[in-house]
């Protein structure tokens, strides 16, 4: 499966460099990813390869105008659906990662100064996503976070395909602490459950933490699953972490 992802920014360069770099990078020489990025700027018609505007009503900043918008993406055909990265978007997790690999095929639009003209959204653009309650200059940042985090979901992406099952979010969970040598380390200890070659043990143990990591630091996901189930009460008063 090759997951392909279209870019469209004003700073092809910046997105172009982080796309070719570590494990995205290696993964898009291989052929696990096709991921193209746009130049918006391509498709201006004025000596100053303009793509914004002042907006009508007055105001601060300027705005991305349609004519240039429109062209760059019609020119290409990109995969639907195309998706702008914007505040007001729906905001992005696990789960809206997981649907976007599954469709093998997006593209992404990447806004910027004091937004885009509102006939981008309703007549070119699929749907807005936000990656946090925040404002950043542009849409470069959150385009990156969408394709990293759909791209690691892509099986042969990561070298070892359970990696991306055990991170944080993939069970609704955050994920369990980890650990490496040396098992001692300026007398801070790896827990001994880790070093007992007790797998099921161990897996008791790294479901345990996650769930007390996770009530103690989102407890939101807790909640939208439903609270803790019997089984997962037991575990954690198997390894005292109860609240």
């Amino acid at each position: 499966m090759t997951l392909r992802v279209d870019t469209f920014t004003i700073f092809p360069a910046l997105v172009e460099a982080w796309v070719s770099a570590s494990l995205i990078g290696k993964a898009r020489e291989s052929g696990l990813l096709d991921l193209r990025v746009h130049d918006l700027r391509a498709a201006a018609e004025d000596p100053h390869r303009s793509v914004d505007d002042s907006p009508f009503g007055g105001g601060a900043g300027m705005v991305l105008a349609p004519p240039p918008v429109f062209a760059a993406v019609e020119a290409v055909d990109p995969p639907r659906p195309l998706l702008l990265l914007s505040p007001g978007g729906t905001r992005f997790d696990q789960a809206a990662a997981r649907e976007l690999a599954e469709l093998g095929a997006f593209s992404l639009l990447c806004g910027r100064y004091e937004g885009v003209d509102q006939r981008i959204v309703d007549h070119l653009c699929d749907g807005e996503v936000s990656i946090g309650d925040y404002v950043l200059a542009g849409g470069e940042l959150g385009a990156l976070v969408v394709i990293e985090a759909v791209a690691r979901l892509v099986p042969g992406v990561l070298g070892n395909d359970t990696s991306s099952e055990d991170e944080s979010f993939s069970d609704g969970l955050l994920e369990y602490p980890q650990y490496t040598r040396p098992a001692a380390f300026r007398d801070w200890e790896v827990p001994e459950v880790l070093r007992s070659g007790d797998h099921g043990r161990v897996a008791r143990w790294r479901r345990a933490m996650s769930l007390a990591r996770t009530l103690a630091r989102r407890p939101d996901l807790i909640d939208a699953a439903g609270g803790l189930g019997e089984e997962d009460e037991r575990l954690l008063e198997e390894f005292g972490l109860m609240p």
